[in-house]
């Protein structure tokens, strides 16, 4: 079946949507040895040898889905760190399938990462508008009031910039500092570290428990497993568009 070659990129992982579209105005993408530069191209991802910068993208393969508990001290990255750091790839390299991570966490943050090979999957996964929820354990300096709290429930404004409300919950404390149980269904780049330092408690310690259903139940440190059939379901099932009949009849009631 022959779809928009901006989808069959995005699909393989190798890009947003939009970054396939730039690619392939600056004719970096063939088709069966023809540079193709026009958006509404089309093409078999079964049957066409298709291209960017000279390189081929794979025949569409059978999902693939993986769950890192991902250590603290890596890069989330697919490519080799020019500094010799670590990278997350090197923990899921016995996996053998080609998959990249859903998202990232900071160098410093630990816990749930998804792979996959599921570009369609992976996107909507990311997309605020699904609500697909990410919960953390945060350590932070100080013990923040009632006050401070509502003010992560109600969602806040750092500049410009506008953060969705977080469901925040003090844990227990230690000492001068405490822990904090965060849910959110936005991932901004160091989302929780800005919205923590805002408030005047910064971020000590940073552990994502949850993705979209999934948690680090019996998977250690540093440690990596298949999603089972049940798991690959109910992600899918996070992110199903309602044919409009379904969104129109809840608007009625």
């Amino acid at each position: 079946m022959e779809i928009r070659i901006q989808k069959i990129i995005a699909d393989a992982g190798l890009a947003s949507r939009r970054e396939a579209e730039r690619w392939i105005q600056e004719g970096k993408v063939e088709v069966n040895n023809k540079v193709v530069t026009q958006l509404g191209s089309l093409a078999d991802p079964g049957k066409d040898r298709i291209k960017v910068s000279g390189r081929v993208i794979p025949k569409k393969q059978d999902g693939v889905y993986v769950i890192l508990n991902k250590p603290t001290g890596c890069l989330t990255t697919m490519a080799e760190d020019k500094r010799g750091r670590a990278t997350v790839m090197e923990y899921v390299r016995a996996t053998k399938a080609r998959i990249f991570p859903v998202g990232r966490l900071d160098y410093n943050t630990q816990g749930v990462l998804l792979f996959t090979n599921d570009g369609a999957l992976a996107k909507k996964l990311l997309l605020p508008r699904y609500k697909v929820e990410r919960t953390y354990k945060v350590k932070i300096s100080g013990i923040p009031n009632e006050k401070t709290l509502k003010r992560l429930v109600r969602g806040i404004h750092i500049d410009d910039e506008k953060f969705q409300p977080i469901d925040t919950k003090i844990q227990r404390t230690s000492g001068k500092n405490c822990f904090l149980i965060m849910t959110l269904v936005e991932g901004k780049n160091r989302h929780i570290k800005k919205v923590c330092e805002h408030i005047g408690h910064p971020v000590i310690k940073l552990q994502r428990t949850h993705f979209g259903g999934l948690n680090l139940t019996g998977l250690p440190l540093g440690a990596c497993r298949f999603l089972s059939p049940k798991e690959v379901k109910s992600l899918k099932k996070l992110v199903i568009d309602e044919p409009p009949a379904n969104r129109l009849t809840k608007k009625k009631r």
